[in-house]
């Protein structure tokens, strides 16, 4: 038998382990998924390694309705704006213009503090923050000190006070601060940093928002729900450097760290750069033995 047969052998053995791992999940640079009728997409994810770390156990798809998930409970996501970097969302026990919840049941709004520096509820969005009790935090100080409420964007209580909701309004007294703090006390967000009504010691709240330059005549055709707007923190270079080499952002799950996740492997620069591949793709037991066989009924067969 001359040497020839076992140098074709090795070479075909060899061209198999090549064409296991190119034809492996190369889903793993596809991190793009969809929930319902929304994309998900960088720098979210509904997947553990795919998106920005940032992000990570956020969003989740339970029954193709995608819900954001912080410290004060889960919402319903209604929008994700990529353009301009904002997510609307639900919650199912905030009073509307149709509708005053009471009772302490709503979410508010209270996000983690590792994430409050890339994820707060939009300027634009006001909260009307419904029977906070005199003891409130909000009123502190009444009547003497500068009560917080005010309008946001052109929206307040004084016009939310017109939806069929409060039926015929509050007093004049508590709309005017004369007697006791107001029945609604609209505030931004950044005025108070947490919308926890437990610790307003308010029975409920409403929130809104305006998508400038669009304007509304009245309560009862805003916006009812939370905008909140995000930012990819840390540095955006290198997922836009890991895109141009046709990689996907990711990051590592157990490092928490940066991913570029290219055609079958991961890198920590780009999908050019080799020597910064963090893991290999595995090419399965099973695979190899199989191949290995293969290659010896040619061998014997040659």
């Amino acid at each position: 038998m001359s040497l020839l047969t076992p140098t074709v052998t090795i070479v075909l053995f060899l061209i198999f382990l090549g064409s296991v791992s190119c034809s492996g999940d190369r889903n793993v640079n596809k991190c793009r998924s969809y929930c319902g009728n929304l994309t998900v997409d960088f720098p979210f994810t509904t997947r553990s390694g795919c998106g920005h770390h940032g992000y990570r156990e956020l969003l989740f798809c339970v029954n193709d309705v995608l819900m954001l998930h912080i410290s004060s409970g889960s919402y319903r996501v209604l929008e994700i704006d990529y353009a301009y970097k904002a997510l609307t969302i639900h919650d199912s026990d905030m009073s509307t213009c149709n509708s005053i919840v009471r009772g302490r049941k709503g979410n508010g709004f209270v996000v983690e503090s590792w994430r409050a520096q890339y994820l707060n509820p939009a300027p634009d969005n006001i909260f009307m923050l419904i029977g906070c009790t005199a003891k409130s935090p909000l009123f502190q100080g009444f009547p003497e000190k500068h009560l917080p409420c005010r309008n946001v964007s052109g929206m307040g209580c004084e016009d939310y006070y017109g939806c069929p909701a409060w039926g015929l309004g509050p007093t004049h007294s508590s709309k005017a601060y004369g007697l006791s703090p107001p029945e609604c006390c609209s505030v931004a967000y950044d005025a108070i940093r947490a919308i926890n009504l437990t610790k307003l010691d308010c029975e409920g709240y409403s929130s809104a928002y305006s998508l400038a330059p669009l304007r509304v005549s009245g309560p009862g055709e805003w916006s009812y729900g939370i905008r909140v707007s995000y930012s990819v923190p840390g540095d955006y270079s290198f997922c836009r450097a890991c895109e141009a080499t046709g990689g996907t952002c990711g990051y590592d799950a157990v490092a928490v760290h940066d991913l570029c996740l290219c055609d079958g492997w991961n890198s920590t620069t780009t999908c050019d750069t080799v020597f910064g591949a963090s893991s290999l793709q595995k090419i399965p037991l099973l695979d190899v033995t199989a191949g290995f066989l293969t290659c010896i009924v040619v061998w014997a067969t040659l």
